[in-house]
């Protein structure tokens, strides 16, 4: 069968992006069995041809209406899917799934029928969110990073901007690439609608949102933005915990050396 993305560059980019990103995620060990996640809003690689395409599944009940996500279409990684066989085979281990007018329900139209991740309707909450401010970001990853991970089981890191302001002081890159720092939210279960909304309120403030003894939830322009700020941020936390385990606790930045880069580089204050 015809792969969708077949004579449609900008598209197979978008998805080819994804599968290398599922690699690093893998072999940085953020990925183990299925975890993670990988959303994509393609709605502005989708052609006529795509649009006239028939549901390859039964109509999905998303489990809320998301009005700003009428007409979409969303690459995702399949429930039960390993990154590890996404960054092989991106289309046997995801979808392409358009939501319908309802703005409730969605079909999966390519390649083959895989069920989207159970995450779903948080990813696509999200994104909802995201249309809805006008904001440019269309990829969303969620995934687990160990370190940052092993710094929520520490109590003051949970303190609001706590493990922000530390992250930045590691390391300069890290205040310049991630410029609105680490959102960090209370455990709620995964996948539940509590984990969503504080979700989507966090990413009022910060790109990145931690959640709590469980992962990250990053949101950016494209995946490989969207990894690259997962990945200064979780560059710092080991830098940190080097320094501890040489015996010292590291100076960091001091907040002037901070407020001159938030100057010189017109970062967000």
């Amino acid at each position: 069968m015809k792969s969708i993305l077949e004579n449609r560059p900008e598209l197979a980019y978008e998805v080819n992006q994804a599968a290398e990103v599922a690699g690093y995620l893998w072999q940085k060990g953020w990925a183990e069995r299925n975890g993670g996640n990988i959303t994509l809003n393609i709605t502005e690689y989708v052609d006529d041809e795509i649009r006239a395409l028939p549901a390859i599944s039964e109509v999905k009940q998303i489990g809320k209406v998301l009005p700003y996500l009428k007409g979409c279409y969303f690459y995702c990684k399949g429930t039960q899917m390993r990154m590890r066989d996404l960054a092989r085979w991106p289309m046997a281990n995801g979808s392409i799934i358009r939501i319908l007018d309802d703005c409730a329900s969605y079909v999966i139209i390519a390649d083959q029928p895989v069920m989207p991740t159970s995450e779903l309707p948080s990813h696509l909450a999200v994104h909802n969110y995201l249309l809805e401010k006008g904001s440019p970001y269309r990829a969303s990853l969620h995934t687990h990073p160990i370190e940052l991970i092993a710094m929520t089981h520490n109590k003051k890191f949970l303190e609001k901007d706590v493990a922000t302001n530390l992250l930045w002081s590691m390391i300069p890159e890290t205040k310049a690439f991630c410029p609105r720092g680490l959102g960090i939210i209370p455990y709620e279960l995964p996948s539940s609608v509590k984990l969503a909304d504080a979700t989507i309120e966090a990413l009022n403030d910060y790109d990145v949102a931690m959640w709590e003894k469980h992962g990250v939830f990053a949101v950016d322009v494209d995946i490989m933005s969207a990894f690259d700020q997962v990945d200064v941020l979780n560059k710092s936390a080991l830098i940190y915990i080097a320094a501890k385990n040489m015996g010292f606790e590291p100076d960091g930045m001091s907040q002037e050396q901070m407020k001159e880069m938030t100057v010189a580089f017109n970062l967000p204050k």
